[in-house]
């Protein structure tokens, strides 16, 4: 999105406590739907909220190459797993918001939250092996921690995913959230 997206409020007799907002107008205009009652004061900071939620949605969308995410699943498969992983398909999905992948090892299928599309390399890196991993090892014990610590920012990666409150901080290696 290259230019400042115009903010409309609609405000609503009907609506009593909740503000929400959504892009229309091709990404060109932000509605912000608010109750009635609701004052410009208190509805400046919960805009700029919403609106950059909703920018860094589309942002995270455009960036998500899935083209680009299977060339280097399949570099990471040959580079950390000799290439013997059955991959069939891996791709970006938008409806994962407590995690941050998911792997089906029967179908070799590999979904990717849009939302790791604008991590750092090296952190979206260490999803794609940590669920490459699954296809070998399909919970998230020793054998399959063992795989996925091939990968050598594994624990530096991790960190950064605790910090954004993905992964949560007390998970033991074999304890996360993930399938």
């Amino acid at each position: 999105m290259t230019q400042e997206p115009e903010i409309r409020v609609v405000r609503s007799s009907r609506r009593r406590k909740t503000i929400t907002a959504r892009l229309i107008a091709g990404g060109t205009v932000v509605e912000v739907l608010a109750p009635a009652g609701a004052t410009d004061t208190e509805l400046t900071p919960i805009v700029e909220k919403l609106k950059g939620r909703l920018l860094r949605r589309v942002e995270a969308r455009e960036t998500a190459d899935d083209d680009a995410l299977s060339r280097r699943a399949t570099e990471l498969n040959r580079q950390y797993f000799g290439g013997r992983l059955p991959l069939r398909e891996i791709r970006y999905v938008t409806n994962q918001q407590y995690r941050y992948g998911s792997c089906t090892p029967t179908t070799g299928v590999i979904r990717i939250s849009h939302r790791v599309a604008t991590m750092p390399g090296w952190v979206r890196d260490y999803v794609i092996v940590h669920e490459l991993a699954h296809l070998e090892q399909a919970n998230h014990g020793s054998r399959f921690w063992k795989l996925v610590n091939r990968y050598p920012k594994t624990e530096r990666a991790r960190g950064y995913l605790i910090c954004l409150g993905l992964e949560a901080e007390g998970d033991e290696p074999g304890e996360m959230d993930v399938e």
